[in-house]
């Protein structure tokens, strides 16, 4: 019977810490490169000013296939910027820091449609993150879970 009470009490002080959220309200945390779910690109977030911005830096296919030529952001509204590389392209902007290890108010470009989404990041762990673009409320949206790469 002691031996059963020993156990129950160490579950109440080790699983909490083991189950609880992350705690870690640095701003800074978020800097540095993930790879988005599908594997096909890596974003390196950075700062500017008080800001968080995000740069595609790294993709799985850079060339397009039947031209051999790098990939470009054709499905842009602007026709402008229809021939721009999507590698280096800022596709993350104008983020802060908010409570609770989340960013919020920032915007992100989706170049497979050509839109940007009102967006919010979330860290999961010091390893991921959720990001999550919306139109209107954040109801109305898709979350992607990113991944942190070391290196590329």
């Amino acid at each position: 019977m002691k031996i059963l009470y020993t156990l129950l009490l160490c579950a109440l002080y080790i699983l909490p810490a083991y189950s609880a959220p992350i705690s870690n309200n640095n701003p800074d945390a978020i800097l540095g490169n993930w790879k988005t779910s599908e594997g096909t690109a890596v974003v390196q977030i950075y700062k500017q000013g008080n800001n968080y911005y995000g740069k595609i830096v790294w993709l799985k296919e850079p060339n397009n296939p039947t031209t051999g030529k790098p990939r470009v952001d054709a499905k842009n509204s602007d026709p402008a910027k229809r021939n721009s590389p999507l590698l280096g392209l800022v596709n993350l902007r104008n983020f802060s820091f908010h409570k609770n290890n989340s960013w919020k108010d920032g915007k992100i470009y989706d170049p497979k449609s050509g839109d940007d989404y009102s967006c919010k990041i979330t860290m999961k762990d010091p390893n991921t993150i959720e990001v999550r673009g919306y139109i209107g409320i954040s109801l109305l949206g898709r979350t992607d879970v990113w991944k942190r790469q070391s290196n590329l």
